[in-house]
């Protein structure tokens, strides 16, 4: 005689893809590349928690919010990554120049560097008009 299968409990599945959306979110934050894999992973469990759930016959709203939440967090990630990819000549440069400005004024200068260099790469910006929140 065989031992029935027990299906895997859904009564978790819906939390689970809310909680990998969150933790893809909060990966974005640090590590937009990794931010990519997670949300992806985060996407695929919560569209499996949702056919799994309408099996089950149970809510799907945590699922639901998990997909839309790790499809948003996908968008955000990709947009930061290709950002940093097309200006990751800039931000090197950046980062150089921060290491040896032992000044402010240094610092400011540094900083109208990168403004420079990134506004030479954005055709759609006047010269002059790019600020950051950080600039003096």
């Amino acid at each position: 005689m065989t031992t029935p299968v027990q299906a895997r409990p859904t009564e978790g599945a819906g939390r689970r893809a809310l909680w990998l959306a969150f933790a893809s979110m909060a990966l974005t934050l640090m590590l937009p590349l990794a931010g990519i894999m997670m949300s992806l992973v985060a996407l695929v469990a919560s569209i499996r928690a949702v056919r799994a759930l309408r099996s089950a016959v149970r809510s799907t709203a945590p699922a639901v919010v998990g997909i839309v939440m790790s499809s948003l967090v996908l968008l955000i990630s990709l947009g930061v990554t290709a950002t940093q990819f097309y200006f990751s000549d800039e931000l090197n440069a950046y980062a150089e120049c921060g290491k040896g400005a032992g000044t402010v004024t240094a610092q400011n200068e540094c900083t109208e560097h990168l403004e420079r260099a990134m506004e030479k790469k954005m055709p759609f910006i006047r010269p002059g008009e790019l600020q950051f929140p950080f600039a003096p």
